[in-house]
């Protein structure tokens, strides 16, 4: 039977045999457990799945009909208003969103309405590293925002408070540090950045607010830095997001973003919607989407409660630098990170080795394993690496595994004459 892939067949099929076809397709994939190249969750407990399951009916935006999963949204706003220690966690407004893009967006038009209310004219302007989540740039893109992006230089693989400083100006809507860089997992330095702001503030009198793109730290650094000072106890961090699909152990895609109180996120941002027979207040750029993330993010707070995060993320970063470590007792492989901070690190090759990192990310894909493989922003595109992180199910056995299959590659890659050039395709933040 001809089945056509490009137009709607002109008859259906029984269900058996288009779940078949659909099926046997995706066994093209990629094993989902085996890609190191991605934050996003790939497991989570069958209580979990059922639960979600569930709950895939449920439409989030229609609060009136499902007052239940609305109120569990509130529930985690306010249970990560209080994990990243807001003045009052019932006056910390916030909302889920489809993932951190979309909070980081909400973030950022706080940010720059903000700035219009204190009279800014002009062409705003946001100030961030490189290493920033493409989201970002979009955001600068879609609303018109200059991005004023600081580069790499030498062995810094991130934003500075000095660099930062140096490109704020009277329309500086924010500055945007993040606790957990895509490139090598390392931790911004927020209350160092929040100092220099403060300093800045004192000379000029420029008010700039910091948001924290949390997507991963924010669930990593509250359970595993309890005294790391990066969240709304410094005065100056207006806004916090994190991914509820990354460390927050929730399958994609669920977002979450909180402001400190209620003056960080202006009022006429907020609509007022009568739909489906009640009235609500809504900030956020989707309308309808599923409840069962929110449903199930609510049911990982319970089920694991702040220890039980603790053991998860502790788990994770112990295997990190342990796997780290191990590595670069190979000899071949020089690390830049050794997953100490997000459980996540990246390497590169030793000098005058015969093969490049995309020859390793092209062997251990030979093997099922998806480690990428990517050169750094301006100012370092000479440096390419290879990024492991490491999530909730990538056990000490799979950590094992992954070494064992390495040691195998080294004695082929070590008779390569020419080491292959360009970077695998990969999106930063996925």
């Amino acid at each position: 039977m001809h089945i056509p892939k490009n137009e709607l067949p002109a008859g259906g099929l029984d269900p058996a045999i288009a779940y078949q076809i659909v099926h046997d397709e995706l066994m093209l994939d990629g094993n989902a457990r085996l890609n190191l190249a991605t934050f996003v969750t790939t497991w989570m407990e069958p209580t979990a799945d059922k639960l979600m399951a569930e709950c895939f009916d449920k439409n989030m935006i229609d609060k009136d009909e499902y007052p239940r999963t609305a109120e569990l949204e509130a529930r985690c706003v306010r249970m990560l208003a209080g994990l990243w220690n807001a003045p009052s966690t019932h006056e910390a407004p916030g909302c889920s969103t489809t993932g951190s893009s979309e909070a980081c967006m909400l973030a950022g038009l706080a940010m720059k309405r903000r700035w219009r209310h204190r009279g800014g004219k002009g062409k705003p302007n946001l100030v961030m590293g490189i290493n920033v989540q493409v989201c970002w740039e979009k955001f600068a893109n879609y609303w018109d925002v200059e991005a004023r992006l600081v580069p790499m230089d030498g062995d810094r693989f991130h934003l500075s408070a000095e660099e930062a400083v140096k490109l704020c100006d009277e329309n500086t809507i924010g500055v945007v540090a993040i606790l957990g860089s895509t490139f090598d997992g390392s931790y911004e330095p927020v209350e160092e950045i929040c100092q220099a702001l403060d300093e800045l503030q004192a000379k000029t009198g420029l008010d700039i607010p910091v948001h924290v793109d949390g997507a991963s730290g924010a669930m990593i650094a509250p359970f595993c830095d309890p005294d790391l000072r990066w969240d709304f106890r410094l005065p100056r961090v207006a806004s916090i997001n994190t991914s509820g699909h990354k460390y927050g152990l929730v399958y994609p895609g669920v977002g979450w973003v909180v402001w400190r109180d209620t003056a960080a996120l202006p009022d006429d941002l907020v609509f007022q919607v009568n739909y489906l027979g009640g009235t609500m207040p809504t900030f956020a750029l989707n309308f309808s989407r599923p409840g069962s993330q929110v449903v199930t993010q609510y049911y990982n707070f319970l089920r694991l409660g702040f220890d039980g995060y603790r053991r998860v993320q502790q788990s994770c970063r112990d295997i990190a630098t342990s796997l780290a470590g191990q590595i670069a007792e190979l000899g071949p492989f020089r690390l830049l990170t050794r997953g100490d901070q997000l459980p996540v690190f990246a390497f590169t090759v030793a000098d005058g080795q015969p093969f490049s990192v995309f020859d390793v990310s092209n062997g251990l894909r030979a093997r099922g394993w998806q480690v990428p493989a990517y050169t750094f922003p301006a100012n370092r595109t000479d440096l390419a690496v290879l990024r492991i992180v490491v999530r909730n199910g990538f056990s000490l056995d799979l950590a094992d595994a992954l070494l064992t299959d390495l040691k195998q590659m080294l004695p082929a890659l070590s008779t390569l004459e020419h080491a292959r050039q360009g970077p695998v395709s990969f999106a930063h933040g996925t």
